[in-house]
């Protein structure tokens, strides 16, 4: 098991995530998971740098791991997410992988297209990653016409290995879903008994033993009622059902419906915590329910307070691969 450190780029600038990156690695984090959003969750976090151009300056600063979770289809032509894999892989050998999703109307709208129903942008993704898959591998050109056209497309630089492609599941359904055709799943953390709902619909009766990640969100502070404000603050937008979440269009919009979120309501969302033995349990349990990837996500802006209290109290627990 790796864990991981979440590069939140709705809530801090480029520079300020290089140095938190940094500051990991040196705690002793093994991976860092980037987000990739145009707009971000809210008006109050305030930030959204580019996530492809920082993820190259990242793994030169760092010697880390990275992922990025993205969605191919709209704002991205799948083509340009195979190319701009392949070319992070070429750089970094075998330290690169891809988080692959339907996507959220907030930050694909830019284009001004039409936002398919969530059939069609699972329809969308699973072309998507096809089609970047056989770039990544085949040497002739390529034509594609289905969600998408791709005309004579090919990649000279290509990766040195197939980058994992792991699928984003919210529900069972899509996780079983992803069974079919991803190289793994990542999910958001839960109830136990969810995930392992989660688990079974992804890995089958048979016990296929395909890769897993979850994405964690705490809020750590040294006083439980400045870690729930802080997870309040900045995250109170982001806690509803994923079918009401994708299809908003704004940070206005999200902060307008953040407005009716309860601090009680987040406490189901976010693991709030002041002392190590919260995280340490936790984090012991994913591990054993066969999650290869445990990212953390601290929601709250103290960013280098949780940085070097996992250090020193949460990871030394851990041997990590």
């Amino acid at each position: 098991m790796k864990i991981g450190f979440h590069a939140s780029h709705e809530q801090f600038t480029p520079r300020h995530l290089l140095e938190l990156v940094q500051k990991a690695e040196d705690a002793g984090f093994k991976a860092v998971l980037s987000s990739d959003h145009f707009h971000p969750w809210s008006d109050k976090q305030g930030e959204s740098g580019f996530a492809w151009s920082w993820l190259g300056a990242a793994m030169q600063a760092t010697s880390l791991e990275y992922g990025i979770v993205n969605a191919p289809g709209q704002r991205y032509h799948p083509t340009i997410i195979a190319q701009a894999a392949a070319t992070l892989d070429q750089m970094f050998p075998g330290r690169f992988f891809l988080c692959q999703g339907s996507g959220q109307l907030l930050n694909e709208n830019i284009t001004g297209e039409k936002w398919p129903s969530k059939r069609d942008r699972n329809k969308r993704l699973q072309e998507s990653v096809e089609v970047m898959q056989r770039l990544w591998q085949e040497d002739d050109y390529l034509n594609h016409d289905g969600m998408f056209k791709v005309e004579r497309a090919k990649l000279f630089t290509k990766p040195t290995q197939m980058p994992t492609v792991f699928g984003a599941a919210i529900t069972e359904k899509t996780a079983a879903w992803l069974s079919t055709w991803a190289d793994g799943m990542i999910t958001i953390s839960k109830p136990i008994e969810e995930l392992e709902k989660m688990i079974k619909a992804f890995r089958g009766t048979d016990g296929a033993k395909n890769p897993m990640a979850l994405k964690v969100q705490i809020s750590y502070a040294k006083t439980r009622e400045e870690a729930l404000n802080g997870a309040w603050e900045q995250w109170k937008n982001n806690i509803y059902p994923s079918k009401l979440i994708a299809d908003i269009d704004s940070p206005e919009k999200f902060d307008a419906m953040g407005q009716n979120t309860r601090k009680e309501d987040v406490e189901n969302h976010v693991i709030i915590g002041t002392d190590a033995d919260i995280f340490i349990e936790k984090i012991k349990k994913y591990g054993e329910m066969g999650f290869e990837k445990v990212i953390i996500h601290n929601v709250n802006k103290q960013q280098e307070d949780f940085i070097e209290f996992f250090g020193k109290q949460v990871l030394p627990n851990f041997q990590q691969d």
